[in-house]
């Protein structure tokens, strides 16, 4: 008994003294950028003493005794800790953390945790996206994602790029991937524009990810056959008032021209082979034609964004303004965007509404591209102004312009304005809290206006003519689907099933006006309208088994008034397996290995953007005013059949896809390894008709299936890691094959389609499509050689003895696709400095070159007794001079495009307390384009479609910028 009494004496006497030695600790939580964070968590480890910071990040947690471990976290930034040591007041900074914002990845309709998503899908966000003066979104994310090829069009600013993921999946239908923006499909721009995705703010999108095999794809059905494209903007976050400035100015020049003849060899040549009329043509001038169009481009671009809220509402708003000048001389890209993002909660969060917005007004001066052709083949012995200073001319209407004269007596202008815009609403029933109903209304809308004129003292027959088009493109969406989830405990399972219906209407209108002035006609073209309409039933369920195991399944119904109605829906099925093997107990002691998960994956998707908007539908078109009927004084306007075929129906694509996700050493080592296998049957093609069948000489038709294979591999690593030093380096490679696997046509008496048109030849091509080949190879003539190795002007190979040489020798040799292609970077801070560097390339990718093939042969420079025209240097290796389509298409023109491309490098430094203030800073210096390594012998080895035609020369770029966060 007394020891008990003893016991409880002692007990009493310390409980007083470890309760007075319990503290409170007051606090506030900031950003990396200064500003205060509401809602951050503050939490003793190890216990349930915690509270949160408030509206102004403020916060006082007590019970604290010394030795306690203090924890802060907050979704999106890195979790800090602190060791109580009796402080009476701290300040934490917590710093953004970009991999918490990547381990959720967007879906359709709706989001998953990266460690559980099925699918082959990729996100790339703010911290990886390219530097430097990008205007569009496709330019920020080239050569980051494995499987994502982006070519762009050329040099000019807002430039257009051809998307392809996975290779193309049909040969004649739409081949760009399904573009989403918030949740909101949109398809290409109008007239008055530049690339579409340039009507998106670059400073306002916050990630891009992108879905590749069907088991992803699927559940967007009709269009997905090419990939997805998801666009997520920027949003808000609760705080006080944060302003944020991103600003840039930018200097591009040429870095290389066509190699043609100068002044002297352009004499030499004509003095040589010319007769006496051409060579009493000749000039006295030296002048380089490339050099008087282009010039060195300046471009600024300048974004405010205001970004705050309360606890239940925040918002984003932002203003953005760029004008960029390219360096072909009068081309001119600007563009004035405005961005909004209101998030709403309410009712003890049941009820979100989101708002987006983003508006852009751009205007154009397309210059005349016309002037780089003939800044190629025009006299450089003439000087450019006559002694009257006027423009020195052709007296001869086929003769080729003076490439200035092109430039500033031609008028090439337009002006767009664009608005994308949505509001979602969820809501959770208050009394069955695990299911949520959404309806997400969007819309697209466009206006565009193309309008020019040539001076009336321009060359006959141009002179004094002009043109004006406008058009209109209105695109409304309407989503209403539903999401159950709910965590099944007695089976360790996680259910979460989504289901609903889309609705989405495509209306376009478009007329103008054309003055011929030689003629004194203006003819007003008639107005056209047209509409598509897309409806859809889609569901999707997510199982989740101990968080090991992984099912998705997917299935889409889709309808199209692109076909009758016998084939107007198709039917989309997709499904998905995955194990995280890092969960497994044979796995998980293993602490080297942080993430290992397996992927297999199936589905189908569809196409049906082909054609006009009723390629299926018998149509009449009207005649315009110069095709009218006269009958006594009155004209009346005819009409004709228009093409069509009513058995055309959805082009399929099954994919099949199996996938490895890895992670070592706490992710200090991460990456992904994808194979695939797409197969697209009842291909749509657009083939000739048979004679004295239907309206058209050639018709859209499914008539064969293709083949695309590949492997993806991605992987980081940080071979550092400090809190002053941090160093990244990454990359993908793609390695892919298409082959058309069938055509339903006799290969014996039917060579294939021919695609490919190119400069030089009227209705001639230079690729083709036929089976065991790859999409668009070339299909040429065979060159023969000397003993010297030079090409044998006019001589082929008789490839199949039959004594001549005619369209039966022709054979397919290479393709414009890559067989791999590749991105690679690096990302380096210390302390304020960071650098990041970006290159790209690709192997086994063939070009026509057909800058060669059409000025590198005598005709070319003699063309007349009345005009002269330059040619190119390859001309004086060749000696080129038979003039029929066998030169043209001879495979001496087709040459390894294979390249390497130093994309960007940019160096930063970050200053705190700018201007001694609450603002921070960053001041970066980049480049793009900087070096680039090739045996193609043209100006730029990357060429869309692989035809190399007068491509408006991607420049070097220089950018200084600055961004200020208040």
């Amino acid at each position: 008994m007394k020891t008990i009494q003893k016991k409880l004496l002692i007990i009493l006497f310390i409980l007083p003294l470890s309760i007075f030695a319990q503290s409170s600790l007051k606090g506030i939580v900031l950003d990396n950028l200064g500003q205060t964070l509401p809602g951050v968590n503050v939490l003793v480890k190890g216990t349930q003493n915690g509270v949160a910071t408030d509206f102004d990040g403020n916060f006082t947690i007590n019970n604290v005794k010394k030795g306690d471990v203090i924890v802060f976290t907050y979704l999106g930034f890195t979790a800090q800790e602190l060791i109580y040591n009796n402080q009476k007041e701290v300040s934490i900074t917590l710093k953004e953390d970009a991999t918490q914002l990547a381990d959720v990845v967007v879906i359709g309709y709706g989001t998953v945790k990266k460690a559980d998503a099925t699918g082959s899908v990729a996100t790339v966000t703010t911290k990886d996206f390219v530097k430097g003066p990008v205007v569009s979104v496709d330019q920020m994310i080239q050569g980051k994602v494995a499987g994502l090829q982006i070519t762009n069009g050329g040099g000019s600013p807002g430039e257009g790029s051809t998307i392809r993921i996975r290779g193309g999946s049909s040969l004649n239908a739409n081949n760009d991937p399904l573009i989403v923006i918030d949740g909101l499909p949109v398809d290409g721009g109008s007239s008055g524009g530049r690339n579409f995705l340039s009507t998106i703010n670059q400073n306002n999108i916050e990630s891009v990810t992108v879905l590749k095999d069907a088991s992803a794809t699927a559940i967007y059905g009709s269009r997905a056959s090419n990939g997805v494209i998801i666009i997520t903007t920027k949003k808000g976050k609760a705080g006080e008032l944060k302003v944020e400035y991103n600003g840039n100015y930018s200097y591009s020049k040429l870095v290389k021209q066509v190699d043609v003849l100068s002044a002297d060899q352009f004499r030499n040549y004509v003095t040589a082979n010319g007769n006496t009329n051409q060579q009493g043509l000749l000039g006295s001038a030296n002048t380089d034609w490339q050099d008087e169009i282009y010039q060195v481009a300046t471009g600024t671009d300048h974004n405010v964004a205001l970004s705050g809220g309360v606890d239940n509402i925040t918002y984003r708003a932002s203003a953005g303004f760029t004008d960029m000048n390219g360096i072909l001389k009068r081309d001119n890209f600007q563009r004035t965007s405005l961005g909004l993002s209101l998030v709403g909660k309410f009712f003890d969060d049941h009820l979100k509404v989101e708002v987006n917005n983003n508006t852009a007004s751009m205007k154009n001066n397309y210059s005349n591209r016309g002037a780089i052709g003939s800044a190629v083949s025009f006299d450089p012995t003439q000087n450019p102004y006559n002694a009257d200073g006027t423009y020195f001319q052709w007296n001869n209407i086929l003769a080729g312009r003076n490439p200035l004269a092109e430039l500033y007596q031609s008028n090439n202008l337009g002006t767009q304005f664009r608005s994308v815009g949505n509001v979602q609403t969820e809501y959770k029933l208050h009394f069955f809290p695990d299911l949520k109903l959404v309806a997400n209304l969007g819309y697209d809308e466009i206006s565009g206006r193309t309008f020019g004129n040539t001076s009336t003292d321009y060359a006959y027959p141009s002179a004094g003519n002009y043109y004006d088009n406008n058009d209109t493109f209105n695109n409304k969406l309407m989503d209403l689907f539903f999401n159950y989830k709910k965590d099944i405990n007695a089976i360790d399972a996680v259910v979460d099933f989504t289901a609903g219906y889309s609705y989405q209407d495509f209306k376009f209108k478009n007329a103008g006006e054309n003055f011929n002035a030689a003629n004194n006609i203006l003819v007003e073209n008639p107005t056209s309208r047209g509409r598509r309409n897309l409806q859809s039933f889609f569901g999707r369920t997510n199982l989740t088994f101990a968080n090991k195991y992984l099912v998705t399944l997917s299935y889409r119904r889709d309808g199209t008034s692109r076909f009758t109605e016998e084939n107007r829906w198709g039917n989309f099925p997709a499904a998905a397996l995955a194990w995280k093997l890092n969960e497994e107990s044979f796995v998980k002691n293993i602490r080297s290995i942080s993430t290992l998960k397996v992927r297999l994956g199936w589905g189908i998707t569809g196409q049906q953007d082909v054609g006009n908007n009723y390629p299926s539908i018998p149509l009449y078109l009207t005649s315009d005013v110069n095709s009218q009927y006269q009958f006594g004084n009155q004209f009346y306007p005819t009409v004709r059949p228009q093409q069509y075929n009513k058995n055309l129906k959805w082009e399929e694509t099954e994919t099949r896809n199996i996938g490895l996700d890895f992670g070592f050493l706490k992710d200090r080592i991460s990456g992904s390894v994808d194979l695939y296998e797409k197969r697209t049957k009842d291909l749509i093609a657009f083939v000739p008709n048979p004679a004295f069948f239907g309206f058209s000489n050639a018709d859209n038709y499914n008539i064969g299936k293709m083949v695309n294979k590949g492997i993806e591999i991605s992987a980081a690593v940080i071979p550092v890691k400090t809190d002053n030093f941090n160093w990244t380096v990454g990359g993908n490679i793609t390695l892919q094959n298409s082959e058309v696997d069938d055509l339903f046509l006799d290969p014996e008496f039917f060579p294939g389609i021919n695609v490919g048109g190119y400069s030089g030849g009227v209705g001639n091509t230079i690729q083709n499509h036929q089976v065991g080949y790859a999409p668009s190879s070339f299909y040429v003539y065979e060159q023969a050689y000397g003993v010297n190795g030079q090409p044998i002007d006019g001589v082929y190979i008789d490839r199949n003895d039959d004594g001549q040489v005619d369209e039966k020798d022709k054979y397919r040799f290479k393709k414009p696709a890559a067989d791999v292609f590749y991105g690679f970077f690096t990302n380096v801070t210390y302390k304020n400095w960071d650098m990041s560097m970006s290159w790209r390339g690709s192997w086994g990718n063939y070009n026509y070159n057909n800058v060669d093939s059409q000025y590198g042969w005598q005709n070319q420079v003699l063309i007349r007794d009345t005009d002269l025209g330059n040619g190119v240097t390859n001309l004086l290796e060749t000696n080129f001079t038979s003039a029929d389509s066998k030169r043209y298409e001879s495979d001496y023109y087709i040459q390894d495009a294979s390249f390497v491309r130093l994309d960007n490098v940019t160096i930063g430094y970050n200053f705190e307390n700018f201007l001694n203030t609450k603002a921070n800073a960053k001041l970066s210096l980049g480049g793009q384009n900087l070096l680039l390594f090739t045996n193609y012998k043209g100006i730029d080895p990357e060429i869309s479609g692989g035809i190399d035609n007068n491509l408006y020369p991607r420049p070097r770029m220089y950018t200084l910028g600055l961004n200020v966060n208040f």
